[in-house]
């Protein structure tokens, strides 16, 4: 079975880890399905009907994203307003086409772990301040599973930091 992988970066050649993880999932194409939300949509302009049929052929869905300001980059959330809508993803007569579907995260951030600890600098755990796609996941009867999140890439952007962070990512798509 096939994973799609959206992923959204607004800079996918600039970045380090997230495009080296893309790298990587290019070598396996029977097992993914890449799909870049940036590289399809680099005016903001969603093709809605693209993206459902997209989605409705794969029942494990994994978005890859850095996070930053505790969210996603914009086109993810203009991507999860205007794609999962009423009378497809949910509502009385919309099939709930997203339900059962395994969907996950992959999130690559820049600072410690640490950092999303109750101690930490940010105070929370990153699972609290991702709770907001967990929700809006199962809102749609998707199986939200716990994130893959890679950390510390401001500090520590070498290559061998972000070649430590490819095998792990692999192990997290095959066990989904």
């Amino acid at each position: 079975m096939k994973t799609l992988v959206i992923v959204i970066h607004p800079d996918l050649q600039g970045a380090v880890v997230n495009k080296r993880w893309v790298e990587e999932l290019k070598k396996f194409p029977d097992q993914y399905v890449i799909h870049q939300l940036h590289e399809c949509y680099p005016d903001g302009v969603i093709d809605v009907a693209y993206e459902q049929q997209l989605v409705e052929q794969y029942d494990q869905i994994v978005f890859q994203f850095p996070y930053y300001w505790f969210n996603c980059p914009w086109l993810f959330k203009k991507w999860l307003d205007e794609v999962l809508i009423h009378g497809w993803a949910y509502g009385s007569e919309s099939g709930y086409k997203v339900s059962g579907k395994k969907i996950a995260l992959a999130i690559s951030l820049g600072v410690d772990e640490v950092d999303y600890q109750p101690t930490g600098i940010y105070h929370y755990p990153l699972a609290d301040l991702l709770r907001p796609f967990e929700l809006s996941f199962e809102y749609v009867k998707a199986s939200y599973l716990p994130p893959f999140a890679y950390y510390g890439i401001e500090y520590n952007s070498s290559e061998e930091w972000i070649e430590k962070s490819v095998q792990p990512y692999l192990d997290f798509l095959n066990a989904l």
